[in-house]
């Protein structure tokens, strides 16, 4: 089970690198990778995040006898991810093309949802990150869960200060995150 999530954790990543580099007008340094699941190839994106959240449920399962709480905390992440792909987050900032590049004043339902599990899986990364460090397996993958911890955690912070002033490196910061998040999950489900 863990070798299904750690695949899992590298696809996501995957998938949302190429699928960005291949979208007409959508820009990977500053769009969000939400952004991705908007317009007629919305699809693949949106896939993406149910698959990779399906796949974090299954590595939190390979987790569940010998770490439950760890467990428990993985399979919020999961279920987030998965949520965000449930529910879209708005056109805005000029993507997907021929979307003014201005933020709406006020934002969907779905969006707000979007935006409320995404902040979940976001924060919960890092907390997911320190129950390891204290709870979880010993040696190294303790001292990497505090790095990870304090890594994911900085970098969300200065995501959510890129989108509030519509930063151009916006995307970049969120790509730093997940890249930091999931490679950490990968390890934890091939290790633990």
């Amino acid at each position: 089970m863990g070798l299904i999530g750690s695949a899992a954790a590298a696809l996501f990543i995957v998938v949302f690198t190429v699928d960005g580099w291949r979208r007409p007008g959508y820009r990977p340094l500053y769009h969000p990778v939400s952004a991705l699941a908007l317009g007629r190839r919305g699809w693949v994106q949106t896939t993406n995040f149910l698959v990779g959240g399906a796949g974090f449920l299954v590595g939190a399962a390979g987790l569940w006898a010998e770490f439950p709480w760890i467990a428990a905390a993985v399979a919020v992440l999961g279920l987030a991810l998965a949520a965000s792909g449930v529910w879209a987050m708005d056109p805005m900032r000029g993507y997907p093309p021929g979307t003014p590049s201005s933020t709406p004043e006020r934002y969907s339902r779905a969006h707000r949802w979007h935006d409320n599990t995404g902040a979940l899986l976001f924060l919960g990364l890092p907390v997911t990150a320190v129950l390891t460090a204290v709870i979880g397996p010993d040696g190294w993958l303790r001292w990497y869960s505090v790095a990870t911890a304090l890594a994911s955690g900085l970098l969300f912070a200065r995501f959510g200060i890129g989108w509030e002033a519509d930063d151009a490196r916006t995307g970049l910061w969120q790509r730093l995150t997940i890249v930091v998040g999931w490679t950490w999950l990968a390890v934890l489900f091939a290790a633990a």
